[in-house]
């Protein structure tokens, strides 16, 4: 009954954490730019004295889905979306480099360009500031800047910085707990000038909501099982030790 109930019970916990996975992707369905998680379930042998046969499962979230998400057509000349391959590079708050696929940029009154979560998008050479006041703000397939400098002719537009873009290769990323990601042995990843961007558009998360939906389903009635399973190992228990009083 012991072997029985561990497995069911463990069963069960990892089921509620693969739900959490799940219930992450489906909350982040609408944020742009998300990379859904995927989760995996293998089984462990308990180690330690007197525990050689027990085996438990164990939930992970070993890597995400990198799969480019839908393009969302906005006009606004501050929304860009990576094509293809490759990430915006962004400085968190700490000064930490970081990445995103998330293009949805706002200027401050300072200059400075940032993505939604108010990280300070990258450039050449740090972070991103343009000059102001600016007008006709426009972004290159290349990632170059272009405006219309204060006092400037109308027909005069000029350079005013350029996006860090980088392309490092997926399996050496991770996903940090803010959702932006980075490389697993802390490096900083190069620019690389192949990557490509559209203005007037951002990338949508890469969720598939009813695929969500289904697992979440499945994963709930499979938890159900294992409590049932549980009970039934009590119930064995029980049985067991009423006909040990009786004998």
């Amino acid at each position: 009954m012991d072997k029985m109930l561990y497995i069911a019970a463990s069963g069960a916990k990892q089921d509620l954490l693969a739900t959490a996975v799940r219930a992450n992707n489906l909350a982040n369905a609408q944020t742009n730019g998300f990379k859904a998680q995927l989760e995996q379930a293998r089984a462990m042998p308990a180690y330690g004295a007197g525990l050689p046969s027990r085996v438990f499962s164990m939930t992970e979230s070993p890597t995400n889905n990198y799969e480019s998400g839908p393009l969302i057509t906005t006009g606004r000349e501050l929304d860009v979306a990576i094509q293809g391959e490759g990430w915006f590079s962004v400085q968190t708050p700490k000064g930490e480099e970081a990445y995103t696929r998330s293009g949805s940029l706002t200027m401050t009154v300072d200059g400075a360009l940032q993505d939604s979560k108010g990280n300070l998008i990258m450039g050449e050479n740090g972070p991103l500031f343009l000059p102001t006041p600016v007008s006709n703000i426009t972004v290159g397939n290349d990632g170059r800047i272009t405006a219309r400098l204060q006092g400037a002719p109308e027909n005069q537009i000029d350079e005013v910085g350029r996006l860090k873009l980088v392309n490092p290769p997926i399996e050496t990323m991770k996903q940090r707990t803010d959702g932006l990601f980075d490389l697993k042995d802390g490096s900083i990843a190069p620019q690389d000038i192949r990557v490509g961007v559209g203005s007037g558009m951002v990338e949508g998360s890469n969720v598939n909501a009813v695929e969500e939906m289904v697992s979440m389903i499945s994963l709930q009635r499979h938890y159900e099982m294992q409590v049932k399973l549980m009970k039934k190992a009590d119930q064995m228990v029980t049985s067991s030790n009423t006909l040990l009083r009786i004998l």
